[in-house]
């Protein structure tokens, strides 16, 4: 009977399913084990080879961990909202449900097909009312919360109320958006409107005017990741940076904790440097600077508080709000045409190190509080709003941004760190504006005779004693927008009373998106929700129109799969303390600062608030590669519709065109279907090769339908099977390392599953397997490969696993074996890799459970140790002839069998012995002269 992969696949599909064989509960008498994937966007291109990579490696895991005794979640969902639909919607007029809904069926068909282990009674959708009711009602105790600087937790807003009633701002210590004073008096005196204004400055949840990228074309602000080179991803549209008032998530309230848990889960050290970059903590000072002529204040945020003698000038950023009140009237237009400039660069272009530095004067200058010295205002985009305090004081001897800002404008510079001994340098002649901040003095003022960190806590001191300002740590972390101008995402739960927000009570969740006539802003600008007819509450209060950002139904959703049919909460006591955190999770690096900080921000409120158990929601994370395409490229001579094979290029002035790789096999060209492929060759003439072939050059590049070497999984899937892609996936390089794709290789692949296959049925369909007792030689290759695969599986060095696999069939083919006893633990260490030709050959040895809960072999020591080694044996250190011995033999047997050997007697003839080394199970050499 020969290997049919196609019916065996199928059947095996469907019996899983009929079965429920994935599905799982709590089972207190099993320890838990939770695998997770970052669950996918469902676009309309549906899945390419490289997007199952993480998903095998995280199912052979799942099945291993399985097989080992665990009770294991492996669940799957779809994080469907995006602005590829909603652009789809506009264009067509279709509304984004159904092509998502489109898109979610293909996908989980192709995910089907591969055979993978997910409990789809879990599933989740981020467009559901029925899980996004759970992204309304976090949001909802985000903003019936605030951050306790001394509790070092959320806390319900309600507290601070009464803090308020009681005593005003005096012991208050939140995370806020600015600091503000008043009493317990004027909190009573005040409005309801004003202390709801209030209470946004403290909200975890809150409305403030931001700085965002904004997309006119698109009708909507865009994340950073949504924009490259002053233009939408999306579109290609201009992107500008505009104040809108939005709604924004405290994330810098969680900074020092955020920092602190990467301490606690096991990441990479790269993506935990990632994050904390990322995240930003700096030690150092905040220093008052005055406005010459005015009451203005510049604060300036500094971790070198000790160069504050060296400052030649001082930046704000173009949006801060000083730049109002402090600009001249000579100055205004100019200033006026910079800022409308900057709006059209977005902040990576600002920050980005290869630009070339721009800035205007503001007319005004600052005075150094330490030598009341003058010093001009410049205004430059290199400065944000959102970092620090959008102001800084420029030290262009000691940094190299400010050294390159005053270059650009001829501003003085002044070295301020010289080593020990020497004189101030010529800052003139510098090429590298930077200082080593170690073994330097300070010259300047009462610093003099200091060392760096001597000076910087002196420094510190003087400006507490003088009360021109104060220590401080400050965080590169900004709080995450999290309004968008769309319709397909998730409404917020929040109505508007006299112009403030407050928010539905939870008995009111979902609040389901409406029907809208058009998917674009309205005539007056706003959002789409703006086109819904009756958008109000029941008391007539008009509801919110912008929408949640994608990350909001990502940032939970590993918690939802815990529970996912629990309608009175996110997930039960029960369930999360069952689950308790996800063991092991699989993705992209690409997600290092967008979603991990915002799943694990949204982790710890939870954990605030008693809903979940564990501070981090990701215990362990593995980043795959990518795997990329092999692009294959024909060459056409220039001015003509003639094209030259590979080899004979050289010979001609050719042009390099991709070419579909469906096209291609092997490298060759197959001319008919490339005549057909397109119009424009349809009369095209080709120089061939010898042999009359037409050669294609080929390249490995990232993965993409513009370059025509996306690989559909459908495909291989059709022709070689499901075990043999997962097991090609694998087999193709480390799991973190990126790889190309190369259906070259993978004949090898399946011709190992046809070869396991044969070890178990003739091609009549006649069973081989037998009852004997297998021998040493049987035994010992079976137990090193339980022993190799087993360690490599914890390691998720599943390629090595591939190749021990391969080692492990040939070896036992060779020895024609077919015993029960080798073969039944091997197609249980093969399960996890090709599920269903394992399987197959489980049923067909008798069994009637499923091959996934067969308990995983254990190695036996004792075939793991050699019963024989092959010594070199060498002559004054050149190797004459081996010696097969006992793996046990003694030293003196050794030497005796050397020596005594037939072929020693060449080297030994007329020679004296002088010495005989020997190192047990390496080497014999003699020394003879």
């Amino acid at each position: 009977m020969e290997y049919n992969f196609k019916e065996i696949e199928k059947k095996w599909q469907q019996f899983w399913k009929d079965q429920k064989i994935y599905e799982v509960d709590i089972d207190k008498n099993r320890p838990k084990y939770y695998v997770l994937d970052m669950f996918p966007y469902p676009s309309g291109a549906g899945l390419h080879v490289g997007h199952p990579l993480g998903y095998i490696a995280s199912d052979i895991f799942s099945r291993y961990k399985r097989s080992s005794g665990y009770n294991v979640l492996h669940p799957m969902g779809f994080d469907a909202y995006g602005l590829p639909a909603e652009q789809y919607a506009i264009q067509t007029g279709q509304h984004p449900a159904i092509t998502t809904e489109i898109n979610i069926k293909r996908y989980r068909e192709q995910l089907d097909k591969i055979g993978f282990s997910y409990d789809w009674n879990r599933e989740v959708k981020t467009c559901d009312p029925k899980y996004y009711k759970w992204t309304q009602w976090a949001f909802i105790q985000m903003f019936h919360h605030y951050y306790d600087n001394k509790a070092n937790k959320a806390l319900p807003i309600k507290e601070l109320i009464k803090q308020f009633e009681t005593s005003g701002t005096k012991d208050v210590d939140a995370a806020c958006t600015k600091e503000l004073s008043f009493t317990a008096e004027e909190w009573l005196n005040m409005s309801e409107k004003e202390q709801q204004e209030v209470l946004l400055n403290y909200r975890i949840a809150y409305l403030a005017d931001t700085m965002v990228n904004w997309c006119p074309k698109l009708g909507t602000v865009l994340a950073n990741d949504e924009v490259k080179d002053g233009v939408s991803i999306r579109g290609g549209y201009p992107v500008e940076q505009k104040v809108m008032r939005q709604w924004s998530l405290r994330i810098s309230a969680y900074a020092e904790r955020l920092l602190e848990g990467l301490d606690t889960i096991d990441w990479s050290d790269s993506l935990k440097e990632i994050q904390r970059n990322w995240i930003g903590r700096s030690e150092g000072a905040e220093i008052i600077f005055p406005v010459k002529d005015s009451d203005v204040e510049m604060k300036i945020f500094t971790t070198r508080a000790d160069t504050i003698f060296g400052v030649t000038f001082m930046v704000l950023a173009p949006e801060s709000e000083l730049v109002g009140k402090i600009v001249t009237s000579e100055q205004k237009a100019e200033v006026d045409k910079y800022i409308t400039d900057t709006k059209k660069r977005t902040e990576r272009e600002r920050l980005s190190e290869v630009k070339k530095m721009t800035g205007v004067f503001s007319g005004a200058y600052a005075i150094n509080p330490l030598n009341n010295k003058e010093v001009p205002i410049w205004i430059s985009d290199y400065v944000l709003a959102g970092y620090g305090t959008g102001a800084i004081m420029a030290v262009p001897a000691h940094d190299s941004r400010d050294f390159a800002f005053a270059r650009t404008f001829n501003l003085p510079i002044i070295q301020v760190v010289v080593p020990e001994g020497e004189e101030p340098a010529d800052v003139s002649q510098w090429d590298d504006a930077k200082d080593s901040k170690e073994g330097y003095l300070i010259n300047s003022g009462f610093l003099n005779g200091l060392k760096v960190p001597e000076a910087i806590e002196r420094t510190k001191e003087f400006i507490r004693e003088k009360k021109i300002g104060d220590v401080k740590v400050n965080y590169r972390l900004r709080d995450a927008i999290f309004s968008r101008q769309r319709y397909w995402g998730e409404p917020f739960p929040v109505y508007y009373k006299d112009g403030m927000p407050y928010t539905l009570d939870e008995s009111e969740l979902p609040l389901e998106l409406p029907e809208i006539d058009k998917y674009l802003p309205t005539e007056k600008g706003e959002p789409p929700l703006g086109r819904a007819k009756n958008w109000k509450t029941k008391d007539g209060y008009p509801l919110e129109l912008n929408t949640m950002p994608g990350f909001a139904g990502s940032s939970a959703y590993f918690l939802r799969y815990m529970d996912p049919h629990n309608d009175q909460a996110l997930v039960s006591t029960e369930a999360n303390q069952y689950w308790q955190d996800v063991d092991l999770y699989i993705g992209g690096t690409e997600h290092a600062t967008g979603h991990l900080i915002y799943a694990r921000f949204w982790n710890k409120f939870l954990y605030d608030l008693g809903v979940v158990c564990k501070p981090e929601p990701f215990r362990k994370l593995v980043n795959q590669g990518m795997i990329q395409g092999r692009s294959n490229f024909v060459y056409r001579i220039k001015g003509t519709n003639t094209f030259v094979s590979y080899n004979l290029k050289k010979d001609y002035d050719v042009t390099p065109i991709h070419v579909d790789i469906s096209l291609v096999h092997n490298d060759i060209l197959d001319i008919e279907a490339f005549k057909k492929w397109s119009p424009e060759y349809k009369d095209a003439e080709f120089v061939l090769e010898e042999g009359n072939k037409y050669v294609c050059g080929w390249a490995v590049e990232k993965m993409s339908k513009s370059m025509f070497n996306v690989v559909n999984p459908d495909n291989i899937i059709e022709q070689y099977g499901a075990d043999t892609l997962r097991l090609y996936e694998m087999f193709l390089g480390p799991l973190e390392q990126s790889k190309p794709w190369d259906t070259n290789g993978i004949d090898g692949v399946h011709k190992f599953l046809r070869k396991t296959w044969r070890l178990f049925t003739d091609r009549e369909g006649k069973l081989l397997v037998s009852d004997d007792k297998p021998n040493r030689d049987e035994l010992k290759i079976l137990h090193r490969t339980i022993a190799k695969v087993t360690e490599d599986i914890e390691r998720f060095s599943f390629n090595t696993c591939v190749s021990a696999f391969m080692i492990c069939v040939n070896q036992l083919s060779e020895l024609k074996c077919h015993k029960r006893e080798i073969l039944e633990p091997l197609l249980i260490l093969i399960s996890p890799f090709a599920p269903h030709i394992t399987e197959e050959l489980w049923h067909l040895l008798g069994h009637t459970s499923s091959i996934i809960d067969a308990p995983w072999p254990k190695s036996d020591d004792q075939y793991l140790k050699d019963d024989t080694v092959v010594y070199p044996v060498s002559f004054n250190g050149k190797m004459r002839f081996k010696l097969e011995m006992p793996a046990d033999a003694k030293k003196e047997e050794l030497e005796k069998a050397a020596l005594e050997h037939e072929a020693a007697n060449k080297w030994l003839e007329g020679k004296t012995v002088r010495k005989v080394i020997i190192v047990p199970g390496k080497i014999i050499n003699i020394v003879v002269s």
